[in-house]
């Protein structure tokens, strides 16, 4: 009966094993659903939207080929449209019928403006063709992708976008986008039964080889009982020995005896490690290989305030974080570049307004005068504050705190950067250094931002549109200005700075010459941003101007130094009059408060000096 159960279980053990291995080879399902097709024509932007990305579950796996360059870039799917504007482009679409990706041609409408003049409806072919040159733009290095990559060639990239995020594919710009494009997702191909029949087969297996060795020692033991030898009797003659055969003294002699059959025992035994050790390598020793009873696998969904209420349509920040970081490093770089060949042309390329009007004076400066020293530098790292402006129209506005992580002695820099267009880049229009008690107010998160608030906006104690030239009259004229009382002067290092610097000039000039001082509000709108109190920070900028001339007919004035240099005048009997730009961050609380406007931070640089 052993034998029976031993040969039984070694039936089914080689079934199950044989059935967890084939689920693991013959069975075993692929491993990736993809779709794949070739773009006819020569557009220069293919897009695949995030809906069709996430037409299946998983991370989306893209092979892009069939240019030299390969350019890829995912960002939000109103920011890739508003960047193509009005380019026409190639979108794909999945077929899960014929397992495919289907291509067509997309041509937006142009913008129309309010008034259509009969000249601009006739517009000639040759007209036409030039627009669409001007439409192409190379999409690499724009900043509003959350991420790009580039090959030569062919490009393999794996992401995991959502439905409002878009992919956008393209060589340079101008020549045909890649043509050949396959995007597959993971599927699941796990054989959680594999690894217990494998294993359930080994067990069974050893279960038939015990009943097996059970058996044939058993078969040993019941051979039956032994007749007992018959003797010799009355009647009967001992039988003669039977003699021993003639070589069996020979092998004696010779020291050699027949040979013993191996143990079946041991050989069963010596193949059961061997089939082990196969079978489990078989499995893969993989969780794929085995059911999964913790229950992790299923997600019970929780409620979230958009299942009880119907959910507030709200513009989304400007930037995410690691984008706005990828900005800021791109910015230092240029910066760094820039401020060590003293190239305002490269300068134009990241910085704007105020912040651009410091960086090309002290470069022709340095052009005469090379120890001067150079500009604030922009650190790459950020630090601590990220307030993007909460839109999804242009222009916007970013404001970003950035500190030097290797210098703890330089004080954070805080940059205002405005992005004018789909396809323009972020531009610091405001960068200045943080006074050193300067308490930045609670601001919404970077998930959510604020909103940029108009330059008549009442609901401060002063509108954004009158602070400049209010602090202006507040340097001119002291404690009698009709708005000192509105500024704290705690913390504020700037107007004891100014005050000290105009008298210490008035106490070096000579009596042959006068010197004249005023302030007033930049050309720049201020830029200003909503804090949780109802508050506001406000980026603005001040002109402050000194005027120097000669008393007498005939006498002359020296400039020296920076003036000299910026102004290429080294003695003049008209005057020369010193141009200085002062930008300025303030908090401003709002109406109804009874604190005051803090200076946050702020910037002063030489940026103009001409004869008068």
């Amino acid at each position: 009966m052993r034998f029976v159960l031993a040969i039984l279980a070694f039936v089914v053990a080689a079934a199950m094993i044989v059935l967890g291995i084939a689920q693991h080879t013959i069975f075993l399902g692929p491993s990736t659903y993809a779709v794949d097709t070739t773009v006819k024509g020569d557009l220069p932007y293919t897009v695949i939207s995030g809906e069709e990305l996430t037409e299946q579950p998983g991370q989306q796996s893209l092979t892009v080929s069939g240019s030299d360059d390969v350019f890829l870039a995912y960002g939000r799917t109103a920011d890739v449209l508003a960047w193509l504007g009005d380019s026409p482009y190639n979108t794909l679409t999945v077929d899960t019928e014929n397992d495919s990706l289907r291509a067509s041609v997309v041509t937006p409408e142009p913008a129309k403006s309010d008034e259509v003049t009969p000249e601009a409806d006739a517009e000639s072919p040759a007209e036409e063709d030039q627009a669409a040159l001007d439409a192409r733009a190379d999409p690499a290095g724009s900043d509003l992708w959350l991420a790009e990559y580039s090959e030569e060639g062919a490009l393999v990239q794996t992401i995991n976008v959502p439905e409002d995020v878009s992919v956008i594919l393209a060589s340079n710009g101008t020549d045909p986008a890649p043509n050949r494009v396959e995007v597959s997702w993971p599927l699941d191909n796990a054989t959680p039964w594999a690894g217990p029949l494998i294993v359930g087969g080994i067990l069974l297996l050893l279960i038939g080889l015990v009943l097996y060795l059970l058996g044939i020692q058993n078969m040993r033991r019941s051979r039956g009982p032994r007749r007992k030898s018959v003797s010799a009797g009355p009647a009967m003659e001992k039988m003669p020995k039977v003699p021993k055969p003639s070589r069996y003294k020979s092998d004696k002699q010779h020291g050699s005896a027949p040979k013993r059959k191996r143990s079946i025992r041991k050989s069963m035994v010596a193949i059961v490690p061997l089939t082990l050790v196969s079978a489990l390598a078989l499995t893969g020793c993989s969780a794929s290989s085995w059911p999964d009873f913790s229950g992790t696998g299923q997600v019970t969904p929780t409620p979230t305030p958009t299942d009880i209420l119907p959910e507030m349509e709200q513009p989304k920040p400007a930037v995410s974080s690691p984008q706005l970081e990828r900005i800021v490093t791109r910015i230092s770089g240029v910066a760094l570049d820039a401020d060590a060949a003293r190239d305002a042309t490269l300068a134009a390329t990241r910085f704007t307004g105020p912040a651009l009007d410091e960086r090309a004076a002290n470069y022709a400066i340095r052009e005469k005068l090379p120890d001067y020293a150079q500009p604030t530098p922009i650190p790459a790292s950020a630090g601590g504050l990220t307030l993007p402006e909460a839109t999804e129209t242009w222009p916007r506005t970013v404001l970003t705190v950035v500190s030097d992580e290797t210098d703890a002695s330089v004080a954070p820099t805080a940059l205002v950067l405005v992005q004018e267009d789909p396809r323009s880049n972020y531009l610091v229009q405001s960068a200045v250094r943080l006074e050193p008690d300067a308490q930045i107010p609670d601001v919404a998160p970077a998930t959510i931002g604020a909103a940029r608030l108009p330059p008549e906006s009442t609901f401060q104690i002063l509108q954004p549109n009158q602070l400049a030239e209010a602090y202006a009259d507040v340097i001119t004229n002291g404690d009698q200005s009709a708005h000192f009382d509105l500024f704290d002067p705690e913390g504020d290092s700037l107007r004891t700075a100014i005050a000290a610097d105009r008298q210490a000039k008035k106490a070096e000039l000579p009596t042959t010459a006068t010197i004249e001082f005023s302030a007033a509000a930049g050309a720049d709108a201020p830029v200003a941003l909503a804090t949780n109190e109802s508050g506001a920070i406000v980026a603005v900028d001040i002109v402050e101007n000194e005027v120097v001339k000669p008393v007498d007919t005939g006498a002359k004035i020296e400039p020296a130094g920076a003036i000299s240099a910026l102004s290429g005048v080294t003695e003049t009997e008209k005057g020369v009059q010193s141009t200085y730009t002062d930008q300025l961050l303030f908090y401003v609380p709002p109406a109804g408060s009874s604190d005051t406007i803090r200076l946050l931070g702020f910037s002063q640089a030489l940026t103009k000096a001409v004869q008068l």
